[in-house]
C-alpha cells in the first residue's frame, strides 16, 4: 500500500463527538463514566470496551502532545507554557485516578484472560502492572514532575554565546568545534562549556529537586529506591537490572579498547602532542566539515530522494509529514535543544523536532526520526493505541536502522566520491563513539537513584569515576576538570526521561546487525525491517527483534561481533 494522504489519517470517531477537544476535566468526565459504569458481557463486549477507551486515550494524547510541540518550539511563549502546564497539573490528575479505575475493571472482567493468547497479552501485562504501581499519593508528585522536568528545555534554550559579532545557540556554535583551526575550536569550546556552566548551580538544584521527588515516588509504590521502581514503571519485562550490568561490563571490556584505537588514530592524524576535548569533532584528515545541505528544506527533499531507493512506502511516509507540515528543523534561540518524533496517535503522522545547523549530524538526525516517523505510520491501523505504542528498545530499533540503512544511499545528500567515503567513516566511528556515553548515562542514573541523598560533590565524583571508567583514557582533561565532572547537564534525558537511554546502546546492536543483514540480501531485510515495526508493541520485544531479522542480545560475544564488524567497514573505508 502507498502510504498518502487519503489513506493515513484520523480515523472517524465512534465513541467521542466529532468536535470533542480537551479544554477541561469537565469535557473529559462523562466518556469515563460511561467506560467505567458500562456493562460488559461478553468478549465483544470487551474489545469494544477497548476501543472506545483507545479512542478516548488516542485523542487525549494527541492533545497533549501539541501542547508540548508548541512549547518546545518556543519556549519563551508563556501561553504555550501555560497551555502544557494546564493539562499536567489540571486534567491530568484527574485522569489518573480514572485510569486505574478503567485498568482494574478490565483486569476483573471474566473476559479478560479470554485475550490473554492474543495480541492483547503485552497490553494485559502492562495493565496488571500500572494497578500494582498506582498510588493516589502519587498524582500531585508525578503532575509536579511532569511541570519540572520541561524546566530542562527552558534553561538550554536559552543559552546562547556570541562568537565573531554573532549571537548563536550552542547547536550553531557547535559546528565550529569542526573548524581545521585549532584555536577557533579551542576558543568556541570555551565559550560553549563556559555558558553551560553558567547554569550549573540551576541545573544542580533542579536535578536534586527532581532526585528527590521521584524518591518520594518510588517509596511511596513500595519500593526502595527509585531505579527499581522505574524498571517496573518503564514496562521492563523482558531485561532486567542484572542485564543492564551485563552491559556495562560488556562496552568496558570489548569498546574501551576500541575507543582508545580511535582516539590514538585521530591524535596522530592531528598531529597533536595532547588529545583535548576540542579536538574530538574536527575531521582527523584536517578537511573542513562536510555539508550535504544547504538549508533544511533541501534536507527534507533529499531525504524522500534517499528514502526512495529503499522503499518507495518509506519516502511516502516523509513526503506526508511535508505535506501536512509537521516538521520544525531550524536551530534558533527560545527552542528547546535536541530533537524528536512526536507520535500522534489519533491522527496517525507525527511530528518531527530537530535543531539543524547544516552538519552530517542532522543528516543522521533527520534519517533518524525518519525512522520513527515510518515505525508510527507502519503501526497505526493496529486496533488500538496502546498496540501502536511501542517501547524505546523497539522504538529505537527503527529510528538507528534507518541511519544505517539510509547510509548506503547518502549520495542524494554528497556526490563527491571522497567526501561519501568521509561521511560514511564520521559515522560509523559514531556508532562506536556513542556507547560509552550510553553505559555512562546509565550507570550514572542508576547510581543517582540508589544513593538519592549524595551531594553535588559526590554526584560530580562519581560521574568523573564512570566517565574514566567506560571512556578512553587519550583525552587529556587537564584544565578543563570542571567541565568534565559536569558534562552529564547536556543530556536532556537525565531530566526529562530517567533512565531513558540504555535503549538506544540495546537498539545500536540490532541497527547493526540489520544493517548487516542488508549488504548482503536487502529485499530479505527490508521485508523483515517493516514487518517488525508493523507489528508495534502485539509481541514481546525479542519477537520484534527476531521479526527484524536479528537478536535481542546484548552480551559481550555479541558486542564483540557487532563491533568487529563495524571496524572491518571503517578499516575499508580508510584505505
Amino acid at each position: 500500500m502507498s502510504l498518502t494522504t487519503e489513506n493515513i489519517g484520523k480515523a472517524n470517531r465512534h465513541f467521542l463527538k466529532s468536535d470533542f477537544s480537551v479544554t477541561s476535566w469537565d469535557d473529559l468526565k462523562p466518556y469515563y463514566e460511561n467506560l467505567i459504569s458500562r456493562t460488559i458481557n461478553s468478549k465483544e463486549d470487551l474489545i469494544e470496551w477497548l476501543q472506545d477507551r483507545s479512542e478516548l486515550e488516542s485523542a487525549l494524547q494527541e492533545n497533549l502532545a501539541w501542547r508540548y510541540i508548541r512549547m518546545s518550539c518556543d519556549n519563551t511563549n508563556e501561553k504555550l507554557q501555560q497551555d502544557y502546564n494546564y493539562y499536567v497539573r489540571e486534567i491530568d490528575p484527574n485522569i489518573s485516578p480514572e485510569d486505574n479505575k478503567l485498568n482494574e475493571k478490565f483486569i476483573a472482567s471474566p473476559f479478560s484472560e479470554l485475550l490473554s493468547e492474543t495480541d492483547y497479552r503485552n497490553y494485559l501485562r502492562n495493565v496488571k502492572q500500572r494497578i500494582s504501581l498506582f498510588r493516589k499519593e502519587n498524582i500531585p508528585l508525578l503532575a509536579e514532575l511532569a511541570e519540572k522536568q520541561q524546566i530542562f528545555g527552558q534553561i538550554s534554550g536559552a543559552q546562547t554565546i556570541t562568537y565573531n559579532n554573532q549571537e548563536l545557540t550552542l547547536q550553531q556554535a557547535s559546528v565550529w568545534l569542526k573548524n581545521t583551526d585549532r584555536s577557533i575550536r579551542e576558543t568556541v569550546y570555551k565559550k560553549i562549556t563556559a555558558r553551560r556552566l553558567e547554569d550549573k548551580k540551576q541545573l544542580d538544584d533542579l536535578y536534586t529537586n527532581l532526585i528527590q521527588l521521584r524518591h518520594q515516588v518510588a517509596l511511596n509504590a513500595g519500593f526502595k529506591n527509585f531505579r527499581d521502581y522505574s524498571f517496573a514503571a518503564l514496562e521492563r519485562f523482558d531485561y532486567s537490572v542484572e542485564d543492564c550490568y551485563r552491559f556495562h561490563e560488556s562496552i568496558e571490556s570489548e569498546i574501551k579498547p576500541v575507543i582508545n584505537q580511535i582516539e590514538e588514530y585521530r591524535k596522530t592524524k592531528l598531529g597533536v602532542a595532547h588529545l583535548m576535548p576540542w579536538d574530538l569533532a574536527v575531521d582527523p584528515t584536517g578537511k573542513p566539515p562536510i555539508k550535504p545541505f544547504n538549508n533544511t528544506q533541501e534536507m527534507v527533499e533529499k531525504t524522500i530522494s534517499c528514502l526512495k531507493e529503499i522503499d518507495s512506502e518509506f519516502a511516502n511516509c516523509i513526503t506526508l509529514l511535508d505535506e501536512m507540515n509537521r516538521f520544525d528543523l531550524d536551530s534558533r534561540k527560545g527552542k528547546s535543544p535536541g530533537g524528536y518524533n512526536y507520535p500522534l496517535y489519533e491522527t496517525g503522522v507525527p511530528f518531527i523536532f530537530m535543531n539543524s545547523t547544516g552538519q552530517l549530524r542532522d543528516l543522521v538526525t533527520m534519517v533518524h526520526e525518519s525512522g520513527h516517523a515510518v515505525h508510527a505510520v507502519l503501526a497505526h491501523n493496529l486496533p488500538f493505541h496502546e498496540m501502536r505504542s511501542c517501547p524505546s528498545e523497539v522504538a529505537e530499533l527503527a529510528s538507528m536502522s534507518m541511519e544505517l540503512l539510509t547510509m548506503e544511499h547518502w549520495h542524494h545528500f554528497i556526490s563527491d566520491e571522497k567526501e561519501l567515503k568521509r561521511a560514511k567513516l564520521e559515522h560509523l566511528t559514531s556508532l562506536i563513539d556513542i556507547l560509552p556515553w550510553i553505559a555512562i548515562v546509565d550507570a550514572f542514573q542508576q547510581w543517582v537513584y540508589m544513593h538519592p541523598e549524595h551531594s553535588v560533590a559526590e554526584r560530580e565524583q562519581e560521574f568523573v569515576n564512570l566517565y574514566n571508567r567506560f571512556s578512553g583514557s587519550v583525552v587529556d582533561w587537564q584544565g578543563n576538570e570542571k567541565v568534565k565532572e559536569n558534562l552529564w547537564q547536556k543530556q536532556i534525558h537525565i531530566f526529562d526521561s530517567p533512565f531513558y537511554y540504555i535503549e538506544y546502546g540495546m537498539a545500536q546492536l540490532g541497527a547493526i546487525a540489520l544493517w548487516k543483514n542488508y549488504k548482503t540480501d536487502a529485499t530479505t531485510t527490508i521485508s523483515n525491517y517493516k514487518k517488525a515495526l508493523s507489528l508495534g508493541y502485539t509481541k514481546s520485544i525479542g519477537e520484534i527483534y527476531a521479526a527484524a531479522g536479528v537478536r535481542f542480545d546484548f552480551s559481550a560475544t555479541y558486542i564483540k561481533e557487532l563491533s568487529q564488524f563495524v571496524q572491518s567497514e571503517i578499516d575499508a573505508l580508510q584505505k
